[in-house]
């Protein structure tokens, strides 16, 4: 899974290019071709009450912990309506940092935009800099979630690993058979065996629930119930389609950032 998913033109957010930009939330039209967005470990307890959670195999590295929002390949079941909203009352992290993300700058870390996102203006919206050229209140607040998000991502690292190392981890093939598509399976995803969970030694779980990741692991696995609810969001998605001249406007809309 990319962990760059949605950006289409990322460059450097410069102060004196982009002194005029302003920014609209025109909704959520970048995420409506993806069926599971990257999560950060504490956000799991939330985001275990709408999405199935599961470890998202990435090549030979660890795998991504994510969350499930689809269930059919370029189809994000949560984004809905004329206007792409996101239809959950949760929203995942990643998808609110977009359009911004930070990128490795030497030691550091810089603030980068997607430039193809169509939310982008020089006539409405919050602007990004003030008159004086300092950044404004939302670049200020923005600056600080990214920052934040960049750390408990670092940190989830820590967790995977932990129940990655821990052999804990197990591949599961989730079927599909909801009418009106042919049956198919969704492969790829592991989740935590709650057999070999059960058997930790003491100092293993004392440790990870001084750390937090006890909590973690068990809001993941109650996340795993929310696979019928996505049937159910997949059934009502067939009974009430998006017309193709609807999602025609909407996609025209990409790439006309001034």
């Amino acid at each position: 899974m990319a962990t760059l998913l949605f950006y289409e033109q990322a460059v450097g957010l410069h102060r004196e290019e982009h002194k005029h930009l302003r920014l609209r939330r025109p909704g959520f039209g970048f995420a409506r071709r993806v069926n599971s967005v990257p999560l950060a470990g504490v956000e799991l307890p939330a985001a275990s009450a709408h999405y199935p959670t599961v470890f998202a195999k990435a090549g030979d590295g660890l795998p991504v912990l994510a969350a499930l929002v689809g269930l059919r390949n370029d189809e994000n079941l949560f984004v809905e309506g004329p206007d792409d909203q996101w239809s959950g009352s949760y929203l995942p992290a990643f998808v609110r940092r977009y359009p911004f993300v930070l990128a490795t700058q030497g030691e550091g870390f810089a603030v980068w935009i997607d430039r193809a996102f169509s939310g982008w203006s020089e006539d409405d919206g919050e602007p990004l800099f003030l008159e004086d050229g300092s950044d404004s209140g939302l670049l200020k607040e923005t600056i600080g979630f990214l920052q934040s998000f960049q750390a408990e991502m670092t940190r989830t690292q820590t967790f995977i690993q932990h129940v990655s190392e821990a052999g804990l981890l197990k591949d599961i093939a989730v079927p599909v058979n909801t009418p009106g598509v042919t049956p198919f399976v969704l492969q790829g995803l592991q989740v935590i065996d709650e057999q070999k969970f059960a058997a930790l030694g003491d100092d293993k779980v004392t440790s990870w629930f001084r750390s937090g990741e006890l909590g973690w692991i068990y809001a993941h696995l109650a996340s795993l119930a929310q696979v019928s609810t996505l049937g159910a969001r997949l059934a009502r998605r067939l009974e009430n389609p998006i017309s193709p001249d609807k999602r025609k406007s909407r996609a025209s809309t990409k790439g006309t950032a001034s």
